[in-house]
């Protein structure tokens, strides 16, 4: 990652005291500075990019040095991410949706849970087709597909998926799990034959992990998923690679952490905000998704663990659009819709802990590392600027809350 600025001549430094990139010198109790001079490194301390305070440098020389990289600490380049996990409908609120996430993404892995879902290689290919359609002229951007796995999907449409080449995973949701999941897989245990298929021919498996039984309590829906499903799934299947989506818990994340070819995307809400959200001075429908928001320890451990540096954890929106009248009624649809400003709001959540250097690894390797993709070779700009989220945007009928619409936003990408 490098901080995109203009970088007056090396030897033109009046301000620097001669050995000042050598010695050390204190800054929020953290030693020395990272510079990036076109391809000219520096040494550096694990200092994360982030702003300096003048109150506590006190040599007029070290001052000049803060003002001097705070002005340059206002952009932010990294190579351009993919997002993967992603839904974009069908049909026009496609054609509404995917705008925003070519604007910021390369690659996206799309959700398979339409009416009716899509089930063959034939009926990816169809909406791959559409989405293709739906790009915007002049602009790049893939579609990774995947399989909506039911309790009937044979192991030749596997094999079939893997020949393939544009479908890239199998998605498993318990059946009524989240939206359009009523053709679900009702019992995982059925569904052995299919994960050795995909075992075999190395087909990831992508899981809403939560179970639905009506005697466990909501928030509690991950944890038991893992307890009484994944674990035993892993000792049946151990070389088959998993993806746990839009993980909540610390749960997940200790369990990701000790098992073997497993990985975990994150979403930025689930980084940024606890349940909280849902009940601040009434009923807030917009921060309403599934897996719900958890408590503030969960929330503090899902930002260790993106930040974190390890590879296991990647980005994944699961950005969901809803219509404002879907989400606002007597049983609102779950989903938060973020494309318009996802990477602003990841950036917001790295900033938090002072990890903006761990921003690029989290948004743009690890993913694809993961799905053995190339990485990509393009560069997208964040600037530190303040805007407001708008309230709404323009989609289907009755419009299209973005999370944490409203709010003021301190990145933004340009």
């Amino acid at each position: 990652m490098a901080i995109a600025r203009p970088i007056p001549d090396l030897n033109d430094r009046p301000y620097f005291h001669p050995d000042f990139l050598t010695h050390r010198w204190e800054v929020w109790g953290v030693w020395g500075v990272w510079e990036v001079w076109g391809e000219r490194f520096l040494p550096h301390p694990p200092t994360p990019p982030t702003l300096l305070d003048f109150s506590l440098v006190r040599n007029p020389g070290h001052k000049a040095f803060v003002a001097v990289y705070n002005q340059r600490m206002q952009k932010l380049t990294i190579t351009r991410p993919d997002d993967w996990h992603l839904h974009l409908r069908d049909g026009a609120a496609l054609k509404a949706v995917l705008p925003f996430t070519v604007r910021q993404f390369a690659r996206a892995i799309i959700m398979p849970n339409l009416k009716p879902p899509i089930r063959s290689v034939a009926d990816a290919a169809c909406y791959r087709d559409r989405i293709l359609a739906a790009i915007p002229e002049g602009q790049q951007f893939e579609p990774l597909m995947t399989l909506y796995l039911t309790d009937n999907t044979s192991p030749d449409e596997i094999l079939r998926a893997k020949e393939s080449q544009f479908i890239k995973a199998v998605k498993y949701y318990p059946a009524g799990a989240t939206t359009n999941s009523d053709s679900g897989v009702t019992d995982i245990l059925k569904c052995d034959r299919i994960f050795e298929a995909m075992q075999q021919v190395d087909m990831p498996l992508l899981l809403h992990g939560e179970v639905t039984d009506n005697d466990v309590d909501t928030f509690d829906r991950e944890k038991v998923f893992i307890e009484r499903h994944l674990i035993p799934f892993k000792q049946r299947f151990p070389n088959l690679r998993v993806v746990l989506e839009h993980i909540t818990t610390s749960d997940a994340v200790q369990y990701v952490l000790s098992a073997n070819t497993i990985a975990a995307t994150i979403t930025p809400q689930h980084l940024l905000f606890n349940r909280n959200a849902l009940f601040k001075g009434g009923l807030r429908p917009h921060f309403y998704c599934l897996p719900i928001l958890k408590r503030e320890e969960h929330r503090q451990a899902l930002l260790q663990a993106a930040t974190s540096g390890n590879p296991k954890f990647f980005l994944g929106t699961d950005s969901a659009p809803h219509t404002r009248t879907s989400k606002e009624s007597s049983c609102g649809c779950a989903g938060c819709f973020s494309a318009l400003h996802a990477l602003e709001l990841y950036a917001e959540a790295f900033e938090s802990v002072k990890a903006l250097d761990k921003l690029e690894a989290f948004a743009s390797f690890y993913g694809p590392d993961f799905y053995q993709l190339p990485r990509n070779t393009e560069r997208i700009t964040l600037s530190k600027t303040t805007w407001r989220v708008p309230d709404e945007v323009p989609f289907m009928e009755s419009g299209l809350v973005p999370l944490g619409a409203g709010q003021e936003m301190t990145w933004q990408m340009v």
